[in-house]
């Protein structure tokens, strides 16, 4: 039910801003580890893993994150790598899987599935981890605008399917309705946060505009992208665990893809 999403979303919402706010360096780094683990976790049960299976690659991703972690400590002075990463991401999200989605998930190879939640998942949890707190709730802020504004705007408007064979119910204005919320969100993050302000001049709103609705088109994908590895395993939702939304795949599948592509886009901001 729509009420039972909304509560849903209210305290997920007030949870993930107390942990922003009161949670330390070494404890939200934690967090995301275990947001990690579970998302990693459902996607081996989508990957047709067995019991077993399913918690041995949960927690060898987790292992993964944790390492990666460690090798780059300390995080913030390894630009470079972390350049690399999310700029692999970007063309992961932009030029590999819509093609994937293109030909089909359930026509893949079955082996393609577990590594794909490792260059989705290990990216994402990476950027929350590096990006500034405010960042990061920046760049959540277009998932959470842009998918409010296209259940809206597709439930009252929605005639053109966008992807009937992978979500059914996302139509293509839904899809405009979101650009138009995308676009007037950018614009007054533009307006009132002066780290955005001082930079976005003149020429350059062109481009801050275009790399606003880029994380709009990553956002989508990301979520047609857990639609079809939901429709090849032949389940509603990839869990249970979040009344009205069903599992924390099914939260965070947009914020996935936006995130890396997120801290990318900022890292050019703050160095042009």
């Amino acid at each position: 039910m729509l009420s039972t999403r909304i509560l849903t979303s209210i305290v997920l919402l007030a949870a993930f801003g107390a942990a922003l706010v009161m949670l330390g360096r070494t404890q939200f780094t934690g967090l995301v580890a275990l947001l990690v683990a579970v998302g990693a976790y459902e996607w081996g049960k989508l990957s047709h893993f067995g019991p077993r299976a399913t918690i041995a690659y949960a927690g060898s991703l987790t292992i993964v994150f944790a390492g990666l972690l460690w090798l780059l400590d300390p995080i913030e002075t390894r630009q470079t790598v972390l350049e690399a990463v999310f700029g692999s991401s970007l063309i992961l999200w932009l030029a590999v899987l819509p093609v994937w989605l293109r030909a089909g998930v359930s026509g893949r190879p079955r082996w393609l599935l577990p590594i794909a939640g490792f260059a989705v998942l290990l990216p994402a949890a990476l950027a929350m981890v590096v990006m500034q707190r405010g960042q990061l709730l920046l760049a959540l802020g277009v998932v959470w605008v842009s998918d409010t504004a296209a259940y809206f705007a597709g439930r009252a408007l929605g005639r053109h399917k966008l992807a009937p064979g992978i979500s059914p119910g996302k139509t293509w204005e839904g899809v405009f309705g979101a650009f138009l919320a995308t676009a007037g969100y950018a614009i007054i993050c533009a307006l009132v946060v002066p780290q955005i302000a001082e930079r976005v001049q003149g020429a350059v709103w062109l481009a801050y505009l275009a790399g606003a609705e880029l994380l709009l088109l990553a956002s989508v994908l990301g979520d047609l992208f857990e639609s079809a590895l939901k429709r090849q395993a032949s389940v509603k939702d990839s869990g249970s665990l979040l009344p009205g939304h069903g599992g924390v795949l099914d939260r965070i599948d947009s914020a996935t893809a936006v995130l890396p592509i997120a801290a990318l886009l900022m890292y050019w901001m703050a160095t042009s």
